[in-house]
């Protein structure tokens, strides 16, 4: 074996194409362009986004204004009208009434809605507006109501309760929350010396607690003076 035997193995090493150098090259002629065209003649840059003249996409979005709200609640609704024609037609079920007494409010929530066809999912919230008349007393239980809704619900005599979410985390049942930590007292320390607002700080106390044997000190007599004056007594 020679140095010219040596080939490399096949399909690891593949001749570059040479472009533009004669029909026997593979790539001759046209070079890959086609043929004629914009997009076969030299210094031709068509950006990807060219529709060939009429008005791109990017320009035609922007005149489609508004945008979607993230935030947006989508309400399952209905109208106190719609739920007076359930009651009359018999699809909701009304409670009975008793000989000498009045009759108690009809309970409306959003599964008894769905029974009587007036709502189609659960899932959402429920929502009740004032479109309709309403002459019977309805117990309604409901994610938000409109302020016709609720004028017309208790004018009838009946209630319209909000479902409330709390905002902010409560205690499982049957758990008593911790009771908040007592504030320890003051300690003697830094309770002597009153500020101008009648406080004590701790250090003016600090400062009236050096100052104290200072001045005992000063308001003690001299041993001098004492023995001075018992020499005098004796003679």
């Amino acid at each position: 074996m020679k140095l010219h035997d040596l080939h490399p193995a096949p399909g690891s090493h593949r001749a570059r194409t040479r472009v533009g150098r004669g029909i026997a090259a593979g790539k001759g002629k046209t070079a890959g362009r086609g043929t004629k065209g914009q997009k076969s003649r030299a210094g031709s840059s068509i950006p990807a986004w060219f529709e060939g003249g009429q008005t791109p996409l990017h320009i035609r979005i922007p005149k489609l204004r508004g945008f979607r709200n993230i935030n947006r609640v989508e309400f399952e609704v209905v109208n106190v009208g719609a739920i007076a024609a359930a009651i009359e037609a018999g699809r909701v079920e009304t409670a009975p009434t008793t000989r000498g007494r009045k009759a108690a409010p009809t309970t409306v929530n959003a599964d008894i809605l769905r029974g009587a066809g007036l709502v189609r999912d659960v899932r959402r919230p429920l929502k009740v507006l004032g479109s309709g008349d309403l002459g019977v007393a309805l117990f309604v239980v409901a994610d938000a109501f409109t302020k016709s809704a609720r004028e017309k619900i208790e004018a009838a005599g009946g209630t319209a309760q909000l479902i409330e979410v709390p905002s902010t985390p409560m205690a499982a049942l049957g758990v008593e929350t911790a009771a908040p930590a007592a504030t320890p007292p003051p300690s003697s320390a830094t309770s002597t010396a009153p500020t101008a607002a009648g406080r004590a700080t701790p250090e003016v106390a600090a400062v009236a607690d050096v100052a104290a044997p200072d001045e005992a000190a000063a308001d003690a007599p001299d041993p001098d003076e004492v023995a001075s004056a018992d020499a005098d007594a004796s003679v």
